[in-house]
C-alpha cells in the first residue's frame, strides 16, 4: 500500500498556479484572501502577470521546487507537467483536469492516459484527477479554483469527498462547524480516501474525520486508516452512499438478497469502528458534536426545555432510535424542587416552564441539576428569533445559563434548536466559544447523539478476508454441501439420495419416518415444489416424487423440537470482503428483513451479539413459556461454518444454511446451498 507523504501538498509554504484560465486565477483570489503566508507562484508560458503576481514562463524559472502545486491545464499537458514536477522534487500536485479513468465509458483513451498520468507521477503525490483540489483552512493554503463559504480556523474538522460539488456546499453551510479542511479526492488514481485522511489526522489541529464515501476500494487502506484513528482518539463519521436497489447485488440465494451491497459496507463501516450517518445535516451536526466534546460516554440523554411541546416532541423523536431518556434520579429531582418549587411537573425530558425566564440565576440552577454524570449528553432546547427581524437580547440568558451550568458541573451540553433555521450561526458560534455544542434541529441532534455514543464499543478487529477474484460459480448439490460443512462441524440430519421414487422410499425405511423429501440441484426448493416435510409411509414418499421436478432425490431424517428458524450464511461480496448474515430464517427470510451482518473473520462475541440484536431473539431466549433454544450450539455453527469458508474462500462465492433448526440442545442445518467455482 502507497504510503506516500501528503504534508508538504496539504500544509504548503510555496503554492504554484500552472495556467491562465479563470480557474488559476480563482486559486490566487481564494488564497489572498484567506492571508496565506506562503508564496504564490503563477506559471504561464505567455502572461506576465497573474492577478497582479507575476508570472513565471515555466516551471524551470521557479526560485525552488513547489510544495504544492495546481495544475489548471488540459488532460494531455498535465501528463507533462507531473513528470516535470517529479523530477524537480515538488511535494504534489492538484490535477484538475478531467477526461481521465471516469470518463472511460465515454472516451476509449479514458484509461490508457490515467496509466501515463500515474507513470508520470511516480512517488509524487497527487490528488484526482478530475478534482477541485483542497482547502485548508487552518493556514489559509487553498489549492482550490471556486468560491467557498469557509473561514479561518485554529482548529476544526477535516472533510474528505470525491465529489467537488458536495465539497462546494459543505463549505458553505451556515451551521458553525469549524472546518479545518475540506479534500476532495477525484477518481482517486493514485491516492484514495483513507491515505489522504491518515495524513489529515496527522495534523493535531484535527479533531475529527468526515468522509462522503462512494466506494470502498482498497480495504487494506481503509482498516489503517481506522487503526490510526482509534490510536488517536480521533473520531471519524461515514456518509456512505448505495442504499438504492441499483446498487445491490442478485444472486440466487437468500444471502444475498439479504447482505447486498450496503448490508456489506455497514458491516464494514462497523467493524473499522467508524460513525455511519444517513444524510448531510446529519453528518455535520455529528462532526460538530464530536468536534467540542467528542464520544459520548453513553446514550443516556437528558433534555431541558421550557415547553411541553418541545419536551413531548424530543421523547417522541428519540423512539426508534438507540438512545434513551432515563428517569430523575434522586439529585436530580432534589436539586429540581429546591430550583423550581413545587409547580413544575418533574421528568426527563423536562418542561421547566416560562416562569424563571430570564432569571439566570434560576436557569442556571435548573441546568446544572439536569447534568448529572450518569448523563451522557444534556440538551437544551431553545428556538432563538430570527436575527434579520427580531431582537435576541431576551434569549441571551438562555447561554449565559447554559455556560454556567457546563462550567459547574463539566458536563457535555448542548444547546438544540428544533428547526435548523433557528439559530443564527453567530449564536452558533458563541455557544462554540463557550463550549457548547449548537446543534441545528432536534432530529438531528439526536441522530448525532445515537452514533456519537456508539464510537469504538468493539475491540479492535482483525483484518477482513479480501473477496478474491469474480469468475463463474457452479451449485453443487445439498446432499454434497452437507458433507462438506460436516467436516468442520456443522450438524446435519441423517440423509441418503435417491435416483428414483421407488429408490427413496428404500432410504427412506433406513432411516426412519417421518422423514423429509427434497429434490437434488434445485436452489429455491419450496418455491419449486421441490421439499416435502412430515412424510409417514413409503408410499407417500413415492407419490411425493413422482410430483417433484426432479429425478435425483434426498431423503432426511426429520429434526422435531424446533425453538426457532434461523438464516445463517455467507456471501462473497466483492466491494468488501465476505459477508456473514444472521437472520430469520425458513420462507420468509426476505419478508421478515430480519437480519444482522458480520465481515469474515467475525468473534463469538460478535457472533452472539448479533444474534441477541435480532428481532427474533425472545423466541431463542424462550419466549410465553416455551424452551429455549441452544445459544452455544447455533455460535458453534456459525462459528464452523465461518471455518469452512476461511478454508476454501479462494474458490467460495457462497454458502448458506437455511433453516438452521435451532432446538434446547442442538442447532441442525435443514437446508444447504453452496456455488463455487471449484470443488472445495
Amino acid at each position: 500500500m502507497l504510503k506516500p507523504d501528503l504534508s508538504r501538498l496539504l500544509r504548503p509554504r510555496s503554492i504554484a498556479i500552472i495556467g491562465g484560465g479563470s480557474w488559476c486565477k480563482s486559486v490566487i483570489t481564494q488564497c489572498t484572501k484567506m492571508g496565506f503566508s506562503g508564496d504564490l507562484w503563477p506559471v504561464h508560458p505567455k502572461a506576465e502577470k497573474i492577478n497582479d503576481l507575476p508570472c513565471f514562463s515555466d516551471l524551470s524559472q521557479l526560485p525552488a521546487p513547489p510544495d504544492a502545486v495546481f495544475i489548471g491545464v488540459n488532460r494531455h499537458a498535465t501528463i507533462e507537467i507531473v513528470a516535470r514536477l517529479r523530477s524537480m522534487g515538488a511535494g504534489g500536485a492538484v490535477c484538475f483536469a478531467s477526461g481521465f479513468l471516469e470518463a472511460a465509458a465515454e472516451d476509449a483513451n479514458g484509461v490508457g492516459l490515467q496509466n501515463q498520468l500515474l507513470a508520470a507521477a511516480g512517488d509524487l503525490p497527487i490528488f484526482g484527477p478530475n478534482c477541485y483540489g483542497f482547502i485548508n483552512y487552518l493556514d489559509g493554503a487553498l489549492l482550490w479554483p471556486d468560491q467557498h463559504g469557509g473561514q479561518r480556523e485554529d482548529t476544526g474538522v477535516a472533510i474528505i469527498t470525491q465529489s467537488s460539488n458536495i465539497a462546494v456546499n459543505l463549505t458553505m453551510q451556515k451551521r458553525a462547524l469549524p472546518l479545518a479542511y475540506v479534500v476532495t479526492a477525484g477518481n482517486q488514481a493514485q491516492i484514495g480516501i483513507a491515505e489522504i485522511g491518515m495524513a489529515l489526522l496527522d495534523d493535531p489541529r484535527v479533531t475529527a474525520l468526515g468522509l462522503h464515501i462512494e466506494g470502498f476500494g482498497n480495504l487494506r487502506a481503509f482498516e489503517a486508516l481506522a487503526a490510526k484513528a482509534r490510536d488517536l482518539q480521533k473520531p471519524v463519521v461515514a456518509l456512505k452512499v448505495g442504499k438504492s436497489a441499483q446498487a445491490q447485488i442478485a444472486t440466487i440465494s437468500h444471502t444475498a438478497s439479504l447482505a447486498g451491497s450496503d448490508a456489506g459496507a455497514q458491516a464494514f463501516l462497523h467493524r473499522l469502528g467508524f460513525a455511519r450517518v444517513e444524510s448531510l445535516p446529519v453528518f455535520m451536526e455529528t462532526l460538530k458534536l464530536l468536534h467540542v466534546v467528542g464520544p459520548l460516554p453513553n446514550n443516556r440523554l437528558a433534555s431541558i426545555s421550557c415547553s411541553g411541546g418541545e419536551a413531548s416532541l424530543c421523547a417522541d423523536l428519540a423512539v426508534g432510535r438507540d438512545v434513551c431518556f432515563p428517569p430523575l434520579n434522586h439529585r436530580q429531582t432534589s436539586g429540581l424542587h429546591a430550583a423550581l418549587g413545587p409547580m413544575v411537573a418533574l421528568a426527563n425530558p423536562l418542561d421547566y416552564h416560562t416562569y424563571i425566564w430570564n432569571n439566570a440565576a434560576a436557569m442556571t440552577t435548573t441546568f446544572a441539576a439536569m447534568m448529572d454524570p450518569t448523563i451522557g449528553l444534556t440538551l437544551l432546547v431553545v428556538d432563538f428569533p430570527r436575527d434579520d427581524r427580531c431582537s435576541l437580547v431576551d434569549w441571551q440568558c438562555a447561554i449565559t445559563a447554559a455556560a454556567d451550568a457546563r462550567r459547574q458541573t463539566g458536563a457535555k451540553v448542548a444547546m438544540v434548536a428544533t428547526l435548523p433555521e433557528n439559530m443564527p450561526e453567530e449564536t452558533a458560534r458563541q455557544l462554540l466559544d463557550e463550549g457548547i455544542v449548537p446543534l441545528l434541529g432536534l432530529d438531528e441532534a439526536l441522530a448525532a447523539a445515537e452514533v456519537a455514543s456508539k464510537l469504538w464499543q468493539d475491540e479492535q478487529s482483525p483484518p477482513v478476508l479480501l473477496p478474491g477474484n469474480d469468475g463463474p460459480a457452479h451449485l453443487v448439490t445439498e446432499a454434497r454441501a452437507k458433507e462438506l460443512l460436516a467436516k468442520y462441524g456443522v450438524s446435519i440430519p441423517a440423509s441418503r439420495c435417491a435416483t428414483s421414487p421407488e429408490a427413496a422410499a428404500e432410504m427412506a425405511a433406513q432411516i426412519g419416518y417421518p422423514v423429509v423429501l427434497k429434490g437434488e440441484g434445485i436452489a429455491h426448493k419450496t418455491e419449486s415444489g421441490a421439499v416435502c416435510l412430515g412424510l409417514f409411509c413409503a408410499d407417500a414418499v413415492i407419490e411425493a416424487a413422482h410430483e417433484m421436478p426432479a429425478e435425483r432425490f434426498l431423503i432426511e431424517e426429520m429434526i422435531v423440537g424446533t425453538v426457532a428458524e434461523l438464516l445463517i450464511g455467507v456471501h462473497r461480496d466483492p466491494a468488501h470482503g465476505y459477508v456473514l448474515t444472521l437472520a430469520a430464517g425458513g420462507v420468509l427470510s426476505e419478508l421478515l428483513d430480519d437480519r444482522k451482518s458480520l465481515l469474515v473473520p467475525a468473534s463469538e462475541k460478535s457472533v452472539a451479539k448479533a444474534l441477541k440484536a435480532l428481532r427474533i431473539a425472545p423466541l431463542l431466549d424462550g419466549y410465553r413459556g416455551k424452551p429455549a433454544a441452544d445459544r452455544g450450539a447455533i455460535v458453534a455453527t456459525v462459528m464452523a461454518l465461518q471455518d469452512f469458508v476461511l478454508a476454501n474462500s479462494d474458490g467460495l462465492e457462497e454458502v448458506e444454511i437455511n433453516p438452521l433448526l435451532c432446538g434446547g440442545t442442538s442447532a441442525v442445518a435443514a437446508d444447504a446451498l453452496l456455488r463455487c467455482k471449484d470443488s472445495p
